[in-house]
């Protein structure tokens, strides 16, 4: 069901990427080393019988949760952030978390934000009563502090898509309503929210803050891109003003107090590829995983603008990324052309040493590529409007980058099994390819704007390096080290499929791993970088597993690593989806430096059938987006699969979740 609503089934078409480009797999395969495996001590089992509802049996979750996670053994104390014990794999239908800690649920789908909005009530859902609540199956999260108000942060929530067949009784996939449709419309985009902090429990409350954006709401194109020949409708002739953001995944927060959001899996909402008959048409939407004729959801028989064969470019108008001012209700919402169109999973900001805007992405698809962004202009400081001013254009000129990655090892030492090579790392060398700038394209053949609007094909060309899902990317806050997670490919190197290379090791790649990448010099701005990866995701019983070197039998078994966020001391913390360990999916903190680099521990697991995602972990309280519960095959409103949040007989809500620790302190102290 996930991959029905979330992405269209796009693992069950072939992948979109057909170019000759090298595979990360085949670069990693030639760099992790047999020395390291050594290093890493006893491997664990994760054997053992579970039951539908109770902790996953065997060694390795009995060492997941063993007292002290290596209290007592040459590493002495865990640091800050990472002293809790970790939590078993299980399969509850709960949130459950570590002990001494308790969740609390912040926001649900449907819990009303702007005032005069009535209170959920599944059985009298309208698209008006929907637009004035908490959206569906929220995902990234961001929270700002706000002037001024010392109690309140400014909460915002993007939505990824909707699950009709669990919002709506007696759902007919052939033939949804025109109800059902705007409320689905109306359940996209993001929700903006302010609540009240206090003991570490977040209360949302009503605002003049609070705001919906959803699948109609006007937002502006900006960049270089904006009013090309690709862009434009015959609603929107100037090609300057699309309705709506779709399928928004991860995100990031500017310096400057805006929020980003990434369009992912926008392709799918969109009908009749199969009757363009124009071979570059054609090629061009096949490169972005469209094709058939009737789309899943049937919004075309509503809305001209999601049929390809009456309007073509209106999919060109989707899968940029979203720039929002959660300060300013009355602002309008900005696609930036400049950051390029494919399936962003994320956009993550830092500042690079002559103080200009670096913005890394990934493009989650399978052997799909990694990117970045670099402003012209540079970054002031300051809340004057000029500076405001000056900030809020840093995302509409500069220069879009993808990587390529080189691996140190011989080829013949990376043979998709996953075991190190002889130099003991995964690692290499990488450099940053320009693709375009303003209006001048480093492509051959193909224009600026093509360039923007047809990414991922500009990226073919320039050999950029295929890696196993590139989902969300986080710069370490301290030295700029940047964490890019690659959640799996099952088709690495499968028959006519690229295979291993040393950042994407593994045939079969089920689990997935995290890239280690360190700009030359630490600047953002580099054109070249040094790469390693710091895990390799999977059972620690597995030879191919590698936990930068830690100790197998002292880690939680991790599988699929999604969205990524740094505590305040610096710790990863890793969100999955789509554990293939059998067990939920969950929160994962881990140090990337110290003697525990690469201890990971596990902090929560999430309801049957969801996802973690949009995690944030302050001092006080950590928070998590707990999307899509109950989303197994065969699930409906009628015969759930779970009763979170609200118990049996409630409808199931994808909802935000804070975690707190019991009579109060510090998260993971």
């Amino acid at each position: 069901m996930t991959c029905r609503y979330r992405c269209g089934d796009a693992c069950a078409h072939p992948a979109p990427n057909t170019s000759d480009n090298p595979y990360l797999g085949d670069v990693i395969a030639r760099a992790v080393s047999r020395r390291s495996l050594l290093r890493a001590g006893a491997v664990v089992s994760v054997a053992g019988a579970a039951t539908a509802t109770g902790a996953v049996a065997g060694p390795a979750a009995a060492a997941a949760g063993r007292k002290g996670h290596g209290s007592g053994n040459r590493h002495g104390r865990e640091p800050h952030g990472l002293r809790f014990e970790p939590v078993a794999p299980n399969r509850h239908d709960a949130v459950t978390v570590a002990d001494g800690y308790e969740p609390d649920v912040v926001i649900r789908w449907g819990d009303p934000i702007l005032r005069g909005a009535p209170a959920f009530d599944a059985d009298r859902q309208t698209a008006a009563r929907q637009a004035g609540q908490f959206g569906y199956n929220c995902d990234y999260l961001a929270l700002l502090d706000l002037p001024r108000e010392h109690r309140s942060r400014v909460l915002v929530a993007n939505h990824e898509y909707t699950d009709e067949v669990l919002m709506f009784a007696g759902y007919d996939e052939e033939n949804p309503t025109r109800e059902q449709v705007e409320i689905a419309w109306a359940a996209h985009g993001l929700s903006v929210v302010v609540v009240e902090e206090g003991g570490g429990r977040l209360t949302p409350t009503r605002h003049r803050l609070n705001r919906r954006i959803t699948a109609t709401t006007p937002i502006a194109l900006c960049g270089p891109a904006a009013g090309s020949a690709a862009l434009r409708t015959s609603a929107d002739p100037a090609g300057t003003t699309a309705l709506g953001t779709l399928n928004n995944c991860g995100g990031g927060t500017t310096p400057w107090g805006t929020v980003l959001t990434a369009e992912e899996n926008f392709n799918q909402y969109f009908a009749n590829a199969d009757t363009v008959t124009d071979p570059v048409a054609k090629a061009r939407l096949a490169r972005y995983g469209l094709s058939g004729l009737a789309s899943q959801r049937k919004w075309e028989r509503f809305d001209d603008r999601f049929d390809v064969s009456k309007e073509p470019n209106e999919v060109n108008r989707h899968g940029w990324i979203v720039e929002l001012d959660p300060f300013d209700p009355d602002s309008t919402p900005r696609k930036r052309t400049a950051l390029g169109r494919f399936k962003h999973e994320a956009a993550e900001p830092r500042l690079a040493r002559d103080g200009r805007v670096v913005v890394y992405m990934g493009d989650d698809e399978r052997f799909d590529y990694f990117y970045k962004y670099v402003s012209k202009n540079r970054f002031k400081r300051g809340d004057s409007r000029a500076a405001r001013r000056h900030n809020r254009s840093l995302l509409d000129e500069g220069t879009l980058y993808v990587a390529r990655f080189t691996g140190d090892s011989p080829a013949a030492e990376i043979d998709g099994s996953g075991t190190l090579p002889s130099d003991g790392q995964f690692d290499g060398r990488g450099e940053w390819v320009p693709l375009a700038s303003a209006n001048r394209s480093f492509v051959d053949e193909m224009s600026a704007d093509e360039v923007y609007v047809y990414t991922r094909l500009a990226a073919d060309k320039v050999g950029a390096t295929k890696l196993d899902r590139p989902e969300d990317v986080q710069p370490h806050p301290r030295n700029g080290t940047v964490y890019l997670a690659l959640t799996n490919n099952n088709d690495r190197g499968a028959a006519g499929k690229a295979g291993p290379d040393e950042a994407n090791p593994r045939n079969g790649n089920r689990h997935g791993q995290i890239v280690e990448v360190t700009e030359t010099r630490d600047d953002a701005a580099a054109r070249t970088f040094r790469w390693r990866l710091f895990l390799v995701c999977g059972d620690p019983a597995d030879p191919s597993t590698y936990f930068a070197g830690f100790p197998k039998d002292q880690v939680s078994p991790i599988s699929c690593p999604d969205n990524v966020a740094f505590d305040p001391h610096g710790n990863l913390w890793i969100a999955t989806d789509g554990n293939a360990l059998g067990t939920h999916d969950g929160l994962f903190g881990v140090a990337v430096d110290g003697p525990y680099r690469g201890s990971v521990k596990q902090f929560l697991t999430v309801p049957i059938g969801a996802e973690t995602c949009g995690p944030i972990v302050e001092e006080r309280f950590a928070l998590v987006a707990v999307q899509h519960p109950g989303e197994v095959d065969g699930a409906t409103v009628e015969d759930p699969a779970s009763t979170w949040p609200d118990g049996p007989g409630r409808i199931v809500r994808p909802s935000v979740v804070s975690v707190r620790k019991i009579g109060g302190g510090r998260i993971g102290m």
